[in-house]
């Protein structure tokens, strides 16, 4: 795809000279004679890079350069001027130009200029990725059954187009996951945006995905674009997307379906090309019955559902991520620990209601406060606050199982589980019979036993 270039400068056969130049050097030009109408075309379409006239009528180019600069300032400028001066050309630096070229404009400067911005930009972005990859590095770490189905699913998926929802608890690493699909995607070049849609405000949603303009909302000082633009020709991941309100997934399901979307306060239709990731830990089949999501936004975004796994259904690779964990706090100046088997093994008991991100905390939190650089069986046990000795495959101890659980979340799917299994044996693992005695749909009951992995045979 050929870079666009926008040209703004009021002498008509400058535009035509600048176009003519740009055109046969493979750039796509956008020409426009006054500082603001080049205002209004960067509202609608993106830009690589942009030639800007200094003295124009109305609006002159050193006020449309802090304009630009204040709401696109990753977009690189070069001043045109055919009465330049040295304090002039400051300014311009000042104020964020790229490059100052005096008129009469020669062609060997003006595609220099060109190539020498669009080549800043593109070390910009490479930068960008780079220090993305080195906050989030690699770690869907596991040899277990589990985790390499997880790595085989988004390597097939990844070179696609497809939209992926990515599903599973709290700290098991979608964010991983969805980052290990981007480096593995076609828009690997381009960063991919990020929206955490449970931390954003209500009434700031739609400013953060679709942008807004100046003046828009009180706060709303100069316009904004949003992670949708933002991402355009590439990657957006939406996390928690089963935290927005009906009211924003209305407004989503129509920028998906049609890659369109106007900005808050705007009217202006602006048009993308942007790849989806989406995740949540919710179950969004029930968030639907309550009313909560909308039906025909989860069938658009569940084009490829990928489920990552608990813990506690890969507790093999438990030695692996604690030996990853202890090396990243060793590179942060943490000092060198290691756990013994026996630590390791009450590790591997352990519920981990919290999942990877829990394990993680508990082992930073040893390695910084045991003064032993051998972590042993009884420290792991202590901060635990568990009795290794207790029984675990006891009648006793299963009736007890829900009770000890730290979370509520976890207890209610171990009773749901127990319960579901004695269910299933009272009606000799007949789905359709034990659907009618608990008055539930029989696809209902399905799909609770495949996400509580309850196999038939577990009712045995």
């Amino acid at each position: 795809m050929s870079k666009k270039i926008l040209v703004i400068d009021d002498e008509t056969s400058i535009l035509d000279i600048l176009a003519g130049i740009l055109s046969d050097e493979g750039f796509s030009p956008i020409c426009v004679n006054s500082a603001e109408k080049g205002l209004e075309q960067l509202k609608t379409e993106a830009v690589d890079l942009v030639l800007l006239d200094i003295w124009m009528p109305g609006m002159d180019g050193l006020e449309a350069l802090k304009q630009i600069k204040e709401d696109y300032p990753e977009l690189q400028v070069i001043m045109i001027s055919g009465h330049g001066t040295i304090e002039t050309a400051v300014q311009a630096t000042k104020i964020g130009a790229f490059d100052f070229i005096e008129k009469p404009l020669s062609y060997d400067k003006i595609v220099l200029a060109i190539k020498n911005g669009l080549r800043f930009s593109r070390l910009e972005t490479e930068n960008l990725i780079l220090r993305q990859k080195a906050n989030h590095k690699p770690s869907l770490t596991g040899n277990s059954p589990a985790i390499k189905n997880l790595r085989e699913q988004i390597e097939r998926v990844a070179p696609t187009d497809a939209w992926v929802l990515i599903r599973g608890e709290h700290g098991t690493g979608k964010e991983l996951v969805a980052q290990a699909i981007h480096r593995l995607s076609e828009s690997n070049t381009k960063p991919m945006v990020e929206v955490n849609c449970a931390a954003i405000p209500e009434e700031l949603i739609e400013s953060e995905l679709f942008g807004h303009e100046k003046g828009s909302f009180t706060g709303a000082q100069t316009s904004k674009r949003g992670k949708f633009d933002q991402a355009d020709g590439g990657m957006l991941f939406l996390d928690e997307i089963g935290d927005m309100s009906m009211k924003t997934q209305a407004k989503i399901l129509r920028i998906l379906q049609e890659q369109t979307f106007e900005r808050v306060g705007g009217n202006q239709i602006i048009k993308v090309d942007v790849r989806v990731l989406a995740a949540t830990n919710k179950n969004l089949e029930d968030e639907i019955e309550r009313g909560n999501f909308r039906a025909d936004l989860f069938w658009r975004l569940n084009v490829v559902p990928i489920q990552v796994p608990l813990l506690q259904e890969r507790v093999e690779d438990i030695p692996l991520l604690v030996a990853y964990f202890v090396e990243t706090f060793t590179h942060k100046g943490l000092g060198r620990k290691s756990f013994t088997d026996g630590a390791l093994a009450v590790m591997m008991r352990h519920s981990w209601p919290g999942n990877v991100r829990e394990l993680r905390n508990f082992v930073e939190r040893l390695v910084i406060m045991s003064p032993d650089e051998n972590i042993s069986e009884e420290t792991v046990t202590e901060y635990l606050h568990q009795d290794t000795s207790a029984p675990e495959n006891t009648a006793e101890a299963k009736t007890i199982a829900p009770y000890q659980k730290q979370h509520f979340k976890e207890a209610k799917r171990e009773f749901e589980r127990e319960y579901l299994i004695v269910k299933l044996q009272e009606n000799n693992n007949n789905i359709s019979k034990t659907a009618e005695m608990l008055g539930m749909e029989r696809s209902h009951l399905h799909k609770k036993l495949k996400t509580l992995h309850i196999d038939l045979s577990d009712s045995d």
